[in-house]
C-alpha cells in the first residue's frame, strides 16, 4: 500500500498542533494506509517548535521541520515535501479548518478516478462573509476566467498529489495560492470533491484584505506561465510590436500636425500618456523577468528558498 505524507505548514498554532496531530491520526488509524506527519515550523514566534517536539515523543510517524526563520507558506510547503517519503503528498493548513476526516475519501477518489490531483471544496465555509467569503470568490472567478482552470474553490488547502506532481509544483514566493494552475502546468488532471470546514478554534487567522493585491500580482505571473513560459518572444514581441506601432501613429499624426504649421511640443497630456505607458509596461516586465530569473537561479544551482535549521524525525 502506498505511503502517504502529511505536510503541514505551521506558524504561531501552538494550541492547535495536537488537536491536529490526534485528527490526523484518527482519520488514517482505521485505513490501510501507513503514514507520516510533516509539520514545518515557519519561523513561528509562540512555542510552536516547542510543541512539536514534544509530541515527537508521542508519535512515531511525526516529522518535524524548523525553518531558521519566517519565508511564507510557499516555501515552508517546499520544505515539507522534499522531507515527504510517500508516494502521495496531503497539503494542508494547520488551523484546523481543513478536516482531516476528508481525506480517505480524496486517496479514493485518486485512485478511482485515475488523476493526479484531488483538490477540495468547502462547500459550507466558516469564515466571516465580508473580509474572506466575498473577496474568494472574486479571487475565485478571475483565477477561473483568466487561466482556464475551471476549479471552484481554489483557496482550499486540503489537496491531495501524486509526489511526481507535488515535488515539481516550483513553489516559491507567494505561489501557494496557484497550486492548482501550477499542478495544470505539469499535464496533472485534477478532480474536485466537497471537504468539511471548520471555524478557527485557536490562534488568529493569517489572512487579511491586504493580500488581495499581492494575489493580483502573483495571478499576472501565473498567467505568463500559462501563456508564454516556453515562448517568452510571443509576449514580448506581440507588445513591443503594438507599443512600437502605437507610437509610429503618434509620430504620424505629431508630423502632420506640425507640416500643418501646429506647436506640438511640449503637450502635458501627451508627455502624460507617454510617461505612464512606458513606465507601466517597464515595471511589469521588469517583475516578471525577476521572477523568471529568481526561478533559473534556484532550479539551475539546485538551490532551496529556505534553510531548515533542524529536523526531528523517529524511526519506527
Amino acid at each position: 500500500m502506498e505511503k502517504v505524507s502529511f505536510v503541514v505548514p505551521i506558524f504561531n498554532e501552538k494550541e492547535n498542533i495536537e488537536p491536529l496531530c490526534r485528527a490526523i491520526h484518527a482519520a488514517m488509524e482505521p485505513t490501510e494506509y501507513p503514514f507520516e506527519m510533516i509539520l514545518v515550523n515557519d519561523g513561528s514566534s509562540d512555542s510552536s517548535w516547542t510543541e512539536i517536539s514534544r509530541l515527537s515523543g508521542d508519535y512515531i510517524n511525526l516529522v518535524g521541520v524548523d525553518l531558521s526563520t519566517n519565508y511564507g507558506q510557499s516555501s515552508a510547503l517546499s520544505a515539507g515535501i522534499d522531507q515527504a517519503r510517500g508516494e502521495l503528498i496531503v497539503l494542508m493548513d494547520g488551523d484546523l479548518q481543513n478536516d482531516p476526516a476528508d481525506v480517505p475519501m480524496m486517496l479514493d477518489t485518486l485512485k478511482e478516478k485515475d488523476c493526479d490531483v484531488v483538490s477540495g471544496e468547502r462547500t459550507h465555509r466558516k469564515d466571516a462573509a465580508l473580509s474572506r467569503k466575498v473577496p474568494s470568490r472574486i479571487a475565485n472567478f478571475f483565477i477561473r476566467l483568466i487561466t482556464g482552470v475551471r476549479l471552484r474553490d481554489y483557496g482550499c488547502a486540503l489537496r491531495v498529489f501524486k509526489s511526481d506532481i507535488a515535488r515539481n509544483l516550483g513553489l516559491y514566493g507567494e505561489l501557494h495560492r496557484f497550486i492548482p494552475v501550477l499542478a495544470v502546468l505539469q499535464g496533472a488532471r485534477m478532480e474536485q470533491v466537497p471537504v468539511r470546514h471548520h471555524q478557527r478554534k485557536f490562534g488568529k487567522s493569517k489572512y487579511g484584505m491586504g493580500r488581495t493585491f499581492r494575489v493580483i500580482s502573483d495571478l499576472l505571473l501565473i498567467v505568463f506561465f500559462l501563456r508564454y513560459q516556453n515562448r517568452p518572444i510571443h509576449f514580448f514581441g506581440t507588445l513591443g510590436l503594438v507599443i512600437f506601432g502605437s507610437g509610429a501613429v503618434i509620430d504620424l499624426y505629431l508630423l502632420v500636425l506640425k507640416l500643418l504649421g501646429n506647436e506640438i511640443w511640449g503637450k502635458p497630456l501627451l508627455l502624460l500618456g507617454i510617461m505612464l505607458t512606458l513606465g507601466g509596461i517597464q515595471i511589469i516586465t521588469i517583475g516578471i523577468l525577476s521572477e523568471i530569473l529568481m526561478r533559473t537561479y534556484y532550479e539551475s544551482q539546485q538551490k532551496k528558498p529556505y534553510r531548515v535549521k533542524r529536523t526531528i524525525i523517529r524511526e519506527k
